[in-house]
């Protein structure tokens, strides 16, 4: 049975849908990748979800577990280098390319020591901007040409003044 995974490219907008066969090999996801056009260069890495490191390709052993939906980052970064600011304190921390904004949240919540309540009031906004982007945004999509890091603040998703 043939397993759907969706492809995610660094620099490139939404979601390609591709399918592998049962147990497929690097060799496999290779070909599938390069059968939608993408160019996978030696300075790209391909990651499966939020997994702490690439795959290396060993043509005809099998991947690892893929799971039905799951999602293939096609990247140039092999980490991504997060700061995070919040009030007049500043974090740093390296994530994968294919961890979620949530992640990130979830780990700034812990460092900044933000209580359940506070957290739940607050989200992640790109420094400089007024950009907060959806939760499930893969972290190399919000990455530019070479650049591998991303600003946040920790700010209140609602401000009321009264």
């Amino acid at each position: 049975m043939a397993t759907i995974v969706f492809i995610q490219v660094h620099e490139r907008e939404g979601l390609i849908e591709a399918e592998l066969p049962q147990d497929p090999t690097h060799e496999h996801l290779h070909r599938a990748i390069a059968a939608l056009g993408i160019e996978l260069a030696e300075d790209n890495f391909i990651f499966v979800d939020e997994e702490e490191e690439p795959l290396m390709h060993k043509q005809h052993e099998p991947l690892p577990p893929i799971k039905r939906g799951c999602r293939i980052h096609v990247t140039k970064c092999r980490k991504i280098n997060v700061t995070a600011h919040y009030l007049d304190k500043t974090e740093e921390r390296t994530f994968a390319p294919g961890a979620r904004v949530k992640k990130v949240k979830s780990w700034a919540v812990e460092k900044f020591k933000l209580n359940h309540h506070d957290a739940a009031e607050h989200v992640l906004q790109l420094c400089n901007s007024t950009d907060r982007p959806a939760t499930d945004t893969p972290l190399h999509k919000l990455t530019k040409a070479s650049a591998s890091s991303v600003c946040f603040d920790l700010v209140p998703e609602k401000r009321v003044e009264g």
